[in-house]
């Protein structure tokens, strides 16, 4: 984590194998102007921070990043849609109506995609040439439910030319789930099995999400997978976390 060349504002940059010409970063929670429980570089316009905030935390976040456009923040609702930015997308103001997906894909030049997180796993794929790139917000019910696989589906071509990112999310020591978490995984892939160890109590686990993306990813064919070693529960200098905090 370091602030990567963006000015006051820290940020963590994604080591991967990324082409030329594909950019991506997760902003970390200091260096903005929002209060507590959001202090405080929160973005989010829907969780009962101050609007005049979240406006300013974005606009810090556009310079310190150079941004070429306000990101498109999508209404994330832990479904499985995924939204298509076409050429000229832009984010709107706090307050207004924004895409409802859990995901955006782009082929557009300087479109500038953003998913939203407090302990759901942040995925950002591209293919080798840079001609596209995705990013995907994967909670356990959008796991469970598809959300990778529909954001691929707007892929053409083979899936071993894409590259995944896995960014900051809970990790395995910290979230505890209850068996319908587990089955909702294990009725649609068996392997699910191996993110899951048993909890304190009957009828717990504790799941690690980062495995349960991969398995879906390398399921679908994609070898290139980064990132996932994080903890947004653990790390609380760096990350918001609504299962710690309950903000």
């Amino acid at each position: 984590v370091g602030d990567g060349g963006c000015g006051m504002i820290p940020m963590l940059t994604p080591q991967w194998s990324a082409p030329e010409g594909v950019r991506a970063a997760f902003s970390l929670r200091s260096g903005g102007t929002s209060a507590p429980p959001w202090d405080t570089l929160n973005v989010g316009a829907h969780v009962g921070d101050s609007p005049a905030s979240v406006r300013v935390n974005r606009q810090r976040l556009v310079s310190a990043l150079e941004l070429p456009a306000e990101p498109l923040w999508l209404e994330q609702v832990h479904g499985i849609e995924v939204h298509t930015a076409l050429e000229g997308a832009r984010g709107v103001d706090v307050g207004e109506a924004r895409p409802v997906a859990d995901a955006a894909v782009t082929r557009s030049v300087d479109v500038v995609l953003a998913i939203q997180v407090a302990d759901c796993l942040p995925v950002l794929l591209t293919d080798l040439q840079g001609s596209r790139v995705a990013a995907a917000h994967a909670g356990w019910r959008g796991l469970a439910g598809g959300i990778l696989g529909n954001t691929l589906s707007q892929y053409t071509g083979n899936p071993s030319s894409l590259m995944a990112y896995l960014g900051p999310a809970i990790g395995p020591t910290a979230f505890e789930v209850g068996d319908d978490v587990r089955d909702a995984f294990m009725t649609t892939h068996d392997q699910s099995a191996r993110a899951f160890s048993p909890g304190v109590k009957p009828g717990k686990w504790w799941a690690d999400i980062y495995a349960l993306a991969r398995m879906q990813l390398q399921h679908m064919g994609i070898q290139r997978i980064y990132g996932g070693t994080h903890c947004t529960f653990n790390e609380a200098d760096h990350f918001f976390s609504y299962r710690r905090d309950g903000a």
